[in-house]
């Protein structure tokens, strides 16, 4: 993984490919604990999990004092992962189940990672505001739109204007029909050759 990393990431610190090359085992070892990464997942962990959070720095480099908040984070994707690459950029990270917010606490802590903020709510209860809202398809678009886009600032500061940015899988020209001509769709295999990718998307919404 060390060597997908330095060809996809040629910037990143030794210290940021230490952080991110550590942790399948640190999942590995809480996932015997406390299941939060199926099996299958757990065994291309660095393409299913890793990759696929780190695809997001592709269409965005986040500037210092961002405000980002990942919604349904389970064990911390994609926020862990974008969290290292990032460290200037303050990462929320959010979901309603007790036990995947503990491992996302022990894996921050265990990296230092002091630009991690877990917790433990539904994305209704959420009374803060962020500039940008990331995901990986924990309900249909439409449906996260409805339930995200207050916690939203409008404008921008980054290269894109504040909003949502969610990955998601398959074909999703009826489910971002509603939205026409105001989202844009990143192909993830443009950026990653694992078959994986051939059918996954960055899906990004201005809000």
């Amino acid at each position: 993984m060390s060597e997908d990393f330095k060809v996809y990431f040629p910037e990143l610190t030794e210290d940021q490919r230490i952080k991110l090359g550590r942790l399948k085992d640190i999942y590995e070892r809480w996932n015997s604990m406390i299941n939060v990464i199926s099996r299958r997942d757990m065994e291309n962990f660095n393409t299913h999990h890793l990759l696929h959070s780190l695809s997001i720095s592709k269409i965005i480099n986040f500037l210092p004092g961002t405000r980002v908040l990942d919604v349904g984070t389970g064990g911390g994707f994609p926020g862990i992962p974008l969290a290292i690459i990032f460290p200037d950029v303050e990462f929320t990270l959010l979901d309603s189940i007790e036990k995947k917010i503990k491992v996302v606490t022990a894996v921050s802590d265990e990296l230092k990672l002091t630009n991690v903020s877990p917790s433990r709510k539904r994305v209704e209860e959420e009374k803060n505001r962020y500039d940008f809202i990331v995901s990986r398809a924990v309900t249909s678009f439409p449906e996260f739109v409805k339930i995200t886009r207050r916690t939203i600032h409008t404008g921008s500061k980054n290269e894109l204007d504040n909003g949502i940015i969610y990955l998601k899988g398959g074909d999703l020209t009826e489910e971002l029909s509603a939205f026409a001509g105001r989202v844009k769709i990143y192909d993830i295999s443009r950026f990653f050759y694992d078959p994986f990718f051939e059918t996954k998307k960055i899906v990004y919404l201005p809000v």
